[in-house]
């Protein structure tokens, strides 16, 4: 029947679990109800969970992964209960847990760092796999990060002998003469994502060392031309920024033992309206080409802070609602 209610019971081990799992003001448990359309109470020893068969189910296979989450010690936020939240509705409950035993990397301080969705899984794979990786997707789904996360990875196992870090110094509404300093001064600020996640990864001395070395290079796109790049992890970043030209020049530029890696939100291209985006051109061109994979991520990826993926969803709804416009434009002028 429709209107049956069931009801299932998960059991608590000590207080401070339902303390972790419900969060500041029962937060946590009202996305949970929000989301499953489960109403949620709670005693010392258990929490009880009524609704529909389908309510129930979702969000007592949550609980049970995040209370086990919570038991080994993994922070449990909004945006991981959300993302849970939507593997549980689609069957994949189990993948909460697998997702918290990916360890991808350490940070300098030690810190974990693993994948917090099945896009960035998917990604990673990608990267460890094949010899041209391109990452697309909106901001915030660790695009770069993850990248520069692999590139160190791969220096300190001695799969390469040095990382490049570029981006093209494409003018966002600024212009770089107006900007103090020599050259580096005028395009370090485009190329601060890059250095942030080096210093996480390395320290701040580490790098400095590696870069006196010429261990690590960060510096903008137009760098590369005239260069053959061998034994090498490099990373292009922002590269929707890039002309057809500029891509096709980068692509050209690796040499034997390389990896690269091509990053950019194809959603934030900031070329003039007459120049076509070399990352949108490329991923049409190379889509079947062996040895390249094309990684797509979403809002779902998105791991900053939860507002970060409704705005992003917001402007896909409103590009989506845009298109839509003019095809039903083009329609009718064909029509008359």
């Amino acid at each position: 029947m429709e209107n049956d209610i069931f009801e299932s019971t998960v059991p608590v081990e000590q207080m401070d679990e339902l303390i972790r799992l419900f969060g500041v003001f029962d937060e946590n448990l009202k996305i949970i109800e929000a989301e499953t359309q489960a109403h949620i109470s709670s005693d010392a020893d258990s929490i009880r969970i009524t609704g529909s068969e389908e309510a129930v189910t979702a969000a007592s296979a949550v609980i049970e992964k995040l209370l086990q989450l919570i038991r080994r010690g993994e922070n449990v936020d909004r945006g991981r209960i959300r993302y849970a939240i939507d593997l549980a509705k689609e069957g994949n409950a189990d993948l909460i847990l697998e997702l918290a035993d990916d360890v991808v990397a350490f940070t300098n301080k030690g810190k974990q760092i693993k994948c917090k969705t099945l896009g960035q899984k998917k990604y990673v794979q990608a990267l460890k796999k094949h010899t041209v990786v391109f990452g697309v997707g909106p901001a915030g789904t660790g695009k770069t990060y993850l990248a520069v996360a692999m590139a160190v990875l791969a220096y300190k196992n001695k799969e390469v002998s040095r990382i490049i870090l570029t981006r093209p110094a494409v003018e966002a509404g600024e212009k770089l003469g107006f900007l103090p300093g020599d050259l580096q001064n005028k395009v370090d600020p485009y190329l601060r994502p890059l250095y942030d996640a080096l210093y996480e990864f390395l320290g701040t001395e580490n790098f400095k060392l590696l870069s006196e070395r010429g261990v690590i290079e960060v510096a903008p796109l137009a760098y590369m031309r005239g260069r053959t790049l061998n034994d090498a992890y490099i990373i292009l970043d922002e590269a929707q920024n890039c002309t057809i030209e500029q891509m096709k020049m980068f692509l050209t530029r690796f040499g034997e033992g390389s990896r690269v890696v091509v990053t950019g939100d194809i959603t934030q291209i900031d070329l003039p309206q007459d120049r076509k985006s070399g990352l949108v051109h490329a991923m049409h061109v190379l889509a079947d080409v062996e040895g390249i994979a094309m990684i797509r991520l979403s809002a779902r990826d998105v791991v900053r802070h939860e507002m970060v993926q409704r705005i992003v969803r917001a402007y896909e709804q409103a590009a989506a609602r845009s298109a839509a416009k003019d095809d039903r434009f083009k329609e009718a002028k064909l029509g008359e």
